[in-house]
Formats: structure tokens, C-alpha cells, sequence
């Protein structure tokens, strides 16, 4: 018997039961449409991860305090970013940062509670920020300590409206300040709104702000941006050589971190990675479970064919073409199955990621591996019942009702 001959056959046989060949597929289908969903959620969130780092900035070393020499805190301080400013060759810009909990902004009747990050006259370079209106403030205004203010452009809004802030005078906690400059909208990166927030000298913060005379130097936070991705290594060497020396400890036992961007995205991708590895879990469970409904329903099948398949081989069929016959059916509810689920795999995706629900990436290989996995499920759990129709003795078949 021909190969077109069984598939013809085969076919025959799923058609006169349309709804139980459909249902019998269902199982493939969830499964197939997981695996692809699956791995374009974790590729969504590596996507996103990434997006929102480079975000930061372009060629960034950042650098935060670790515990590494025992009975001392971990503390980053403005001189240390001073040194690094001084003696590093092959960097564009150093920005020291320091946070500072909401405060209260006010101007006319007007006033709200806002977030406020202390920094040095590099952030809008090294951390690509630019100033849409006035100007940020110079490394006069931090060494003279001037109470001025850059606002973020969501805040300008909320104070200002369609007025220009630049030169007015706010009241910021309990401090007169003058506005200088608007930043130009940027949005949110990570969980930080860098619209909805105000900017102030980094020693305005020490000599205003903070009442602790121990905090009065720490930083929270060093960016660094190389003159070039070239530069980056040799930078890297020179500050974790400075930082060492500045704060007394080795470089086998240090008290502070250097990493670039690109070491924190494989760390999150570290992350998505053990979670794509268990949402790969479940997708294989869903496919188990629907090759397990296919070899069931062909079980079915056999017994319910039984004396069709005595007749059959009475007549000249051979074993062979018996088990070719249920494998094809087997194979066909599989690959039906893996059809349709590849399809709803990638309109789910699509359809997360146009509905803003979350973020998904299409990865093509999964479609081929969604596809694959779904043949391999009814080769696998399709050759029992087509090996136990092969063995039917002939004579007892024809004798079934």
C-alpha cells in the first residue's frame, strides 16, 4: 500500500469523527500556543530589562557601595567621586547621586510633595538628561552651594502650567530656591519618573537637607561615562584601582562595586533565564498532557475498529501498513494541533504586546521548536496504539462486535 493510499486512509478515518479528532487536539494546541507565548514573555522582559539600563545611559560604569571589609559600612562618598574625576583618563563625565525623600514644592497657591535626586553638574551628559529651558547647574553653583533648582518637566507643568519657571523663586521643604532649568522630558525608566521629580546641588543637600553629620558626604550612586566602549576596560582598572586606595581595602576584598550596563543585563538575564526555564516546564506539561489525550483516543480508536482492521488485513493489508495507517492519524491530530497552536501562540503574543498588557518578542526559533515538539508528541505517543492495531491477530479481529 502507497503512502498516499494510508494518508488517505487516515484521513478518512479522523473526518467521520471530526469533533473527537478536534477536542483530541485541544491539548496539543494549549500547549504549542504556551511554548511560543512562554518564551516571547521572557524574551519581552530581557527586552525591556535591557531597554530601560541603556536607558541610563550610553557607556556607563556604575559604581555602589558593597560590604567587603568587616566592622565598616559600605559607603561611597563625593571625594571618591572627585578622585575619579581628577585622575581617570578616557571619561567623558563622572555624576555623583544622592536621593532625598519627598519634600514639599511650592509656588504662589500652588504646592505638592515631589522626589528630589542630588547630583554634580555632569548628570545631564553622563546620564543623557538634557535641559530643555535655562541651563543645570555649573560646578560654581556646587562649590558655592547656591540654592537653585532644575525641575523636571512634569513638575514645571504642575507648578507653572504654561508660564516659564526659569529665574522664579520656589519654596522647596523649608528652602527658598530659584529655578533654573527644565529638563526635557524623558518618562519613566524603571520605577524612576524622571519628569515628576526636581534636581539640587549635591552640597545644597548636605548643607540644607540632611541633619546627619555622618551622611553629610555619602553618596548613593557614582556614574561614570566613558570617552568610548575602547576606554571602558581601562577605566574600570584605573577607578577600582582609586576606589581602593581611597577607602583603604584591597582589590580582592573591596568595599565597593563597578559594573557596566552590560553586566547588570546579564544578571537579570540570569533572572528571566531560571524563569523561561520553568515557564518551559509548564509548556512541556501541557504538551504531555495532549499527547497523552492522543494516544488515548487512538487507543479508542483501535478498539472500536477492531474487526475493520481483521478485515483489512484478511484481505492483504500487512501489519506494517496497519501501524503506518493509526501512526499517520496520530501524526495528523498532532500536526493539525501544532498548526493551530502555533497560530494562537503568536496572535496571544501580538496581542499582549498591542494591548500594552505586558511586553513580548517573537523569538522565530520558537516557532519551529513549538512545531517539532508537537510532531515529536504524536510520533511518541501515537506508535502504541498504531503497534497494538499491527498486532491484532487477524482472526480474533474478525470475530470482534
Amino acid at each position: 500500500m502507497t503512502l498516499i493510499e494510508t494518508f488517505s486512509l487516515a484521513w478518512e478515518g479522523l473526518v467521520l469523527n471530526k469533533l473527537r479528532s478536534f477536542l483530541t487536539t485541544l491539548g496539543v494546541i494549549i500547549g504549542v500556543a504556551a511554548v511560543i507565548l512562554m518564551i516571547a514573555v521572557s524574551a519581552g522582559a530581557e527586552a525591556a530589562i535591557a531597554d530601560q539600563i541603556n536607558a541610563l545611559g550610553a557607556n556607563l560604569i556604575i559604581i555602589t557601595a558593597a560590604r567587603g571589609v568587616p566592622g565598616r559600612p559600605p559607603t561611597l562618598v563625593y571625594d571618591d567621586a572627585l578622585a575619579i574625576a581628577q585622575a581617570v583618563k578616557g571619561i567623558a563625565g563622572v555624576a555623583a547621586e544622592q536621593s532625598l525623600a519627598d519634600q514639599l514644592i511650592k509656588w504662589g497657591n500652588v504646592s505638592f510633595t515631589t522626589p528630589a535626586l542630588s547630583t554634580t553638574p555632569d548628570f545631564p551628559l553622563v546620564r543623557e538628561a538634557p535641559v530643555s529651558a535655562g541651563r543645570f547647574f555649573t560646578q560654581a553653583d556646587l562649590d558655592r552651594k547656591n540654592k537653585v533648582i532644575v525641575l523636571g518637566s512634569k513638575v514645571a507643568q504642575d507648578l507653572f502650567g504654561d508660564a516659564s519657571p526659569v529665574d522664579q523663586e520656589v519654596v522647596f521643604g523649608a528652602t527658598r530656591m530659584t529655578v533654573i532649568g527644565v529638563m526635557a522630558p524623558k518618562g519613566k525608566v524603571a520605577d524612576t519618573d524622571y519628569d515628576d521629580r526636581v534636581y539640587i546641588p549635591l552640597t545644597v543637600l548636605y548643607q540644607r537637607f540632611l541633619s546627619n553629620i555622618q551622611m553629610k558626604d555619602r553618596v548613593r550612586t557614582i556614574y561614570v561615562q566613558a570617552a568610548s566602549s575602547e576606554t571602558m576596560d581601562s577605566a574600570i582598572g584605573r577607578i577600582k584601582a582609586i576606589l581602593a586606595q581611597q577607602h583603604g581595602v584591597t582589590l580582592s576584598n573591596p568595599d565597593f562595586i563597578v559594573q557596566t550596563q552590560e553586566d547588570i543585563i546579564q544578571t537579570q538575564q540570569a533572572t528571566t533565564e531560571t524563569f523561561r526555564t520553568l515557564l518551559a516546564w509548564v509548556a512541556a506539561v501541557s504538551l504531555l498532557v495532549g499527547g497523552i489525550g492522543i494516544m488515548n483516543i487512538m487507543l479508542v480508536s483501535v478498539t472500536e475498529r477492531t474487526r475493520e482492521i481483521g478485515v483489512r488485513v484478511s484481505i492483504g493489508a500487512r501489519p506494517n501498513d496497519v501501524r503506518r495507517q493509526f501512526l499517520l492519524e496520530a501524526l495528523i491530530l498532532s500536526l493539525f494541533g501544532g498548526v493551530v497552536g502555533v497560530i494562537g501562540g503568536v496572535g496571544g503574543a501580538w496581542s499582549f504586546n498591542e494591548m500594552g498588557a505586558m511586553r513580548t518578542v517573537l523569538v522565530p526559533w520558537s516557532l519551529g521548536l513549538a512545531f517539532a515538539a508537537s510532531a515529536v508528541v504524536g510520533i511518541f505517543f501515537g506508535y502504541f496504539p498504531a503497534n497494538k492495531a499491527a498486532a491484532l491477530d487477524p482472526i480474533e479481529a474478525l470475530r470482534h462486535e
